[in-house]
This record gives C-alpha cells, structure tokens and sequence, in this order.
C-alpha cells in the first residue's frame, strides 16, 4: 500500500464500519473497501488478525498506517482532513459531540453486538435468537431514554446544532439497530426526527448497508 491509497475493511452491517463510511464520505475521501464477512469467519482469517489482532471491524489503512476501533478513526480523519468538519469550533459544542458520541458508542452498541449476545451453545438455537433480540432491545431502550433527553437539549435540525457531526455518523446506525430488534421509536420524537432528517442526506444513503457491495439480497429487502 501506498501513503495515498486509503482502504477501509469492513462488514456493511457493522455499525462501527457504517460510522466510518459516513465520515469518510461525509469528507469526501476515496477509499477502497474490502469486505470482511463477520459471518463466515473473515475476522480470524490469518491475514485480517495481522491487520487488527483483535478481529473486529473496520480496520482503515491510511497514510501508511493501520488503524482500528472506529472512534478513534473518526478522530484521525477529523484531525487529519480538516476539510469538512465533523466537530464544532466551540469547545463546549465539541465536547457535546463526544458526550454523545460514547453515548451511543460505549453506553448502547456494545449490548447488541454479535460478541456481546453470546450464550452457551447448550442453549437451543432459536431461544438463543429470540434471548438476544429481548437483550438488545432492552438495552437500546434504556440507552435511547437518556439519549433522547440529551437530545432535546443539543439538537437542531441534527444531533448538534444545525451542522452534521461525528455524533450524527453514530446515531444513524444506532437507530437502524433498533428498528432491525423492533424497538418502538416512538417514546424518542428527537431522536426520530433527527433520524430522519439525516436519512435524506446524500453521504448516508451512499453509506447504508444496502449500498454496499457485499449486502446479500436478503438483508437488502430487511434494510
């Protein structure tokens, strides 16, 4: 690889992958993109665990680096390609970007990943299922009441004011989760409503799992 090629490893249904196509797109920033098939394995792939030996998603070569954990890219790409921000000048309004930010980074997503849904494989399968779509709404609804109230407090037309930011490449993928485990988004008008707003900007519906070229037919009719 070269010090300008830029590729991004990522599966389309990982919210930490989808984080960082928003803000690379959002940036207006090529990339190359290799698909990583978390459900057949690509994570411990030998040559993937060389790239990130912690197996996850996404994993962003740039600038001859390699880089993981999609917040701490995030923060590269702001630093980095200044063009476009994805956080405000205002100190305080920075500092309510990342609030909400490991909001729904630390404090929601990591109850719904595949790792954090594990049972015993004595369990029978469907129970299984059924058990981990129950975890995870409940704790998708417990995020998104504190969520929500954050919300009405920072909010314009997006997460932070009227200007799109890191915490809007959060929300999005969150609220797609929540739809996917049925959780009713009524209870959270703001988060709905900023949901929405963003949903018709160009850069997230290039960026949306059913845009991506490793998206099956199935879960393009779910999406």
């Amino acid at each position: 690889m070269t010090g300008d090629e830029i590729t991004l490893y990522a599966w389309y249904r990982s919210s930490s992958s989808w984080r960082v196509r928003l803000a690379l797109n959002l940036k207006q920033i090529p990339y190359k993109l290799i698909p990583i098939d978390l459900e057949k394995g690509g994570q411990i792939d030998p040559a993937f665990l060389r790239l990130n030996p912690k197996g996850q998603v996404p994993v962003l070569q740039i600038d001859g680096e390699v880089l993981t954990q999609s917040v701490a890219i995030l923060e590269y790409l702001e630093e980095t390609r200044p063009q476009h921000p994805l956080l405000p000048k205002d100190p305080y309004q920075r500092a309510e970007v990342r609030r909400l930010v490991q909001t729904i980074t630390a404090g929601i997503q990591p109850h719904q990943v595949l790792t954090g849904l594990y049972l015993p494989d004595h369990v029978p399968v469907e129970w299984n299922f059924a058990r981990s779509l129950d975890w995870a709404g409940h704790w998708i609804e417990k995020g998104f009441a504190g969520l929500e109230t954050m919300l009405a407090q920072t909010s314009g037309k997006y997460c932070v004011g009227d200007a799109v930011t890191l915490a809007d490449c959060c929300l999005v993928p969150q609220v797609y989760n929540a739809k996917l485990r049925h959780v009713d988004l009524d209870p959270y008008p703001t988060i709905r409503r900023v949901f929405e707003a963003l949903s018709e900007l160009e850069p997230f519906k290039k960026a949306h799992p059913s845009a991506q070229p490793d998206c099956t037919e199935e879960y393009k009719k779910v999406f």
